[in-house]
């Protein structure tokens, strides 16, 4: 339940509803407030300053129905923008990042300012009487009406600007690299150690082959968003017996398919295998938070984009490149737990998650597969792979790197006709090789040409 309200209340920050609400709340407490104050409180100020105080009933009916009614107005257009800078981006780049334009806090703000101006008019409204009805102007809550209007002018000024560089690619880039790296600093927070050993449960594994492994179903279809592994280990620990993760963070789970599997020749009973089902948070799309692959997949497909035939947007995809390169150097010297999670010295979880490896292949191996022939793409992609080198002294993840460089010179022997552009290339791909060649460390047959 917990797991369950957590997730709720991070979607709930994060949508396009939330922040105009709560804004709308606070300008009808803060209309509220000045009623009061003006209905109870004798305020000489009127008579001390009757150009900004004095208005009538009337001419307070006039300002306030003047401000609402533009205020809904320039609502419903920046609606209108919105919708439109959210067609063009998942037109031109990807869908995958129309989620980030719906978090955006700025938007969100301006579009609750406008409405909450428009129902902060509405309630003082409400509360003016003429002469013949009792006579009753809240003077100080009509001129902060008139405050209010001059600060949704500035809003819808600061809005337009906003949204002209927001929809900017290296903007869009940009932003999914951020969010990605804050979910890798959140996810890894441990920094590699000298010896960069990552697996020293890996023989665990060898001795589970033989057990009587049984299938705990899904009871929903969708990509999983969050899944709580403290829980997982709590559960096994109740029930002296060993987990195993079928499906991962960012995978997709059909109901009644397997999403774990545990060592009880009988199976697990209904009461426990639905706790283990909430443990799993299923949802319709994927998110960043706990899946840092799906930032890096955000950004290859804005690259992909970029290199279709139909777009040929070279700059593009350098930037993303570039980008990509940012998130695996933020990876390159942080721990990634080990698949075994072990309580008090035995083995309880095996779980799946991502790895050094298959983030750096998430991350460059679909761009190179379309950059044939691309000379710019290509040498961009060495120098990223020779940044993410120098920054990890882990063997692993290093002759990881190194193949990449390896596929990426073979797609450049294939595919680079000229011959100025392969002597540009070759001279680039030399400096890589030497740089990562750094003693002797990958001169074994298998890593060189």
């Amino acid at each position: 339940m917990i797991t369950k309200l957590q997730h709720w209340w991070q979607e709930t920050r994060s949508s396009f509803w939330f922040i105009p609400a709560v804004m709308v709340l606070d300008a009808v407490v803060l209309a509220t407030v000045l009623i009061t104050v003006d209905a109870t409180v004798d305020l000489d100020v009127v008579e001390r300053w009757p150009l900004f105080f004095g208005a009538g009933a009337a001419g307070a009916r006039g300002l306030l129905t003047a401000v609402a009614g533009s205020m809904i107005t320039v609502a419903g257009v920046v609606f209108s923008i919105t919708l439109v800078a959210l067609s063009l981006t998942s037109s031109q780049y990807t869908s995958r990042v129309v989620r980030n334009f719906m978090r955006d806090r700025i938007n969100q703000m301006v579009l609750g300012m406008f409405v909450g101006i428009f129902a902060y008019c509405l309630v003082v409204l409400r509360t003016i009487r003429g002469g013949d009805e009792g006579g009753f102007v809240p003077s100080l809550a009509v001129l902060a009406g008139l405050i209010l209007a001059f600060v949704g002018i500035a809003f819808l000024i600061y809005f337009i600007h906003h949204i002209s560089m927001s929809i900017q690619a290296s903007s869009i880039i940009a932003g999914a690299a951020q969010e990605t790296i804050a979910a890798v600093d959140h996810l890894f927070p441990e920094v590699l150690g000298e010896d960069g050993d990552e697996d020293a449960n890996g023989n665990l594994s060898t001795s589970l082959a033989n057990q009587p492994w049984s299938a705990v179903p899904a009871r929903k279809t969708g990509y999983i968003e969050y899944i709580d592994v403290n829980a997982l280990l709590d559960v096994a620990r109740e029930n002296g017996t060993i987990l195993r993760m079928e499906r991962g963070i960012g995978e997709f789970v059909v109901e009644g398919a397997p999403l774990l599997s545990v060592v009880a020749p009988g199976g697990l009973d209904d009461e426990t295998a639905a706790e283990l089902n909430a443990v799993y948070v299923i949802s319709r799309q994927r998110v960043v938070d706990q899946d840092a692959a799906f930032g890096i997949r955000q950004i290859v497909d804005v690259a992909m984009k970029a290199l279709s035939p139909g777009i040929n947007d070279t700059t593009t995809a350098v930037i993303c490149v570039d980008n990509l390169a940012a998130i695996l150097v933020r990876l390159a010297n942080r721990r990634i737990a080990t698949s075994h999670r072990l309580d008090q010295g035995e083995l309880r979880l095996i779980a799946r998650g991502p790895s050094f490896e298959s983030l750096l292949a998430e991350a460059f191996d679909q761009i190179r597969q379309n950059a044939a022939g691309n000379v710019a793409i290509m040498l961009r992609m060495l120098g990223a792979l020779q940044t993410i080198a120098s920054l990890t002294a882990n063997p692993s993840r290093r002759r990881a790197v190194y193949a990449k460089v390896q596929w990426i010179a073979d797609l450049a022997e294939r595919t680079i006709e000229s011959p100025y552009d392969r002597a540009r290339f070759e001279s680039r791909l030399t400096s890589v090789r030497e740089a990562l060649e750094d003693e002797n460390r990958f001169k074994s047959p298998c890593c060189r040409r």
